[in-house]
């Protein structure tokens, strides 16, 4: 072996091939953007059904405070809204006002991208006392759409409707 060919040798080996190149990790940073993009869709609904779930929840989880209500204050029927059916154990015993029953998460109306309300119906005064002796809960999404598609309501017969529109006129039986 002559002087050159070994000098041409010691040049290649010289030259580890420790890492990528440029264009390989241009073509991983690729896959994995197109990975992300295909992702990303999903989550959405993902988050779209939690909530959706969450607000079903509370819907039933009103009811049973509504039922539980009417049990422990016959005089006033049922509550007219989520702050009678919660209150602060701090500020003194359960009462009509705050019965203490739901928790704070549910009584301040918001819960997981729905907004919740009570409106009371069948109204009557009995010896100076407003009697509520119906009720309609709702779960409507705060932005249809983006945090939730589906609006929900139950009155006190306890069964579940949704509306597809995402607002408060609930036909459909939830199944």
């Amino acid at each position: 072996m002559n002087c050159t060919e070994l000098s041409a040798r010691r040049r290649h080996a010289a030259v580890p091939s420790n890492g990528f190149t440029l264009m390989e990790l241009l073509i991983v940073i690729a896959i994995i953007l197109i990975l992300m993009l295909m992702a990303i869709p999903t989550i959405g609904s993902l988050r779209k059904s939690a909530n959706r779930t969450s607000a079903i929840n509370s819907v039933q989880t009103i009811h049973k405070a509504e039922v539980q209500y009417s049990n422990d204050y016959p005089a006033s029927g049922f509550a007219c809204s989520l702050s009678q059916l919660g209150g602060d154990p701090n500020a003194g015993g359960p009462s009509p006002a705050g019965a203490q029953i739901l928790n704070g998460d549910i009584t301040s109306g918001y819960k997981s991208g729905y907004l919740l309300t009570i409106t009371c119906r069948d109204k009557v005064t009995i010896n100076g006392v407003d009697r509520a002796n119906g009720y309609l809960i709702t779960a409507v999404p705060q932005t249809v759409g983006k945090t939730g598609d589906v609006g929900f309501c139950s009155d006190q017969s306890g069964v579940i409707k949704y509306d597809p529109a995402g607002g408060t006129n609930c036909t459909q039986a939830l199944q």
